[in-house]
């Protein structure tokens, strides 16, 4: 499984439900990722979608604790039913909000990250992969510019235990 973010400097990844920032050239890079692939989001994170509907051109797959309906979505329950979603698809990537990405990164091998020069006030964060030991950036790109602000895609690997 894996999981694509963007965080700031400091890991953060929203404020109040959303994404302080919005970079044209990682939603081309979200998009191209993810488009026909199965998504894994939580349903906070897919209310903040447009429309407050699944993501067209992917299988959506929402977990939640609650019994929900949600037309052109599968709905779970627990990582381990998420998990049983997932691979029943070639590709699926975790895509949001902080709560998911906490539970489902245990599965989670690869992580395609957007890393914003940036350090807005966030109240929701990826954890800090750098400072993990099980974790290893395995490609960053150059840094460029939007806008004004600096970013650069990385990827992040698990590290193959030795035991």
């Amino acid at each position: 499984m894996e999981a694509i973010v963007a965080v700031f400097s400091d890991w953060g990844i929203g404020s109040a439900g959303t994404q302080q920032v919005v970079l044209r050239a990682d939603r081309k890079h979200f998009r191209e990722l993810t488009e026909g692939a199965a998504v894994l989001v939580g349903r906070r994170t897919m209310e903040d979608f447009p429309g407050g509907k699944p993501l067209k051109g992917r299988h959506n797959i929402v977990l939640s604790r609650q019994s929900l309906d949600i037309p052109g979505a599968e709905v779970v329950h627990s990582e381990e039913e998420a998990v049983l979603a997932a691979e029943a698809h070639d590709r699926c990537l975790i895509i949001g909000g902080a709560s998911v990405y906490r539970r489902m990164l245990p599965w989670v091998d690869t992580v395609h990250l957007t890393q914003i020069d940036l350090r807005p006030v966030s109240d929701s964060f990826f954890p800090d992969l750098d400072a993990d030991p099980d974790w290893v950036c395995s490609e960053c790109g150059p840094w460029l510019e939007e806008e004004n602000i600096h970013y650069r895609f990385c990827t992040y690997r698990r590290r193959i235990s030795k035991e």
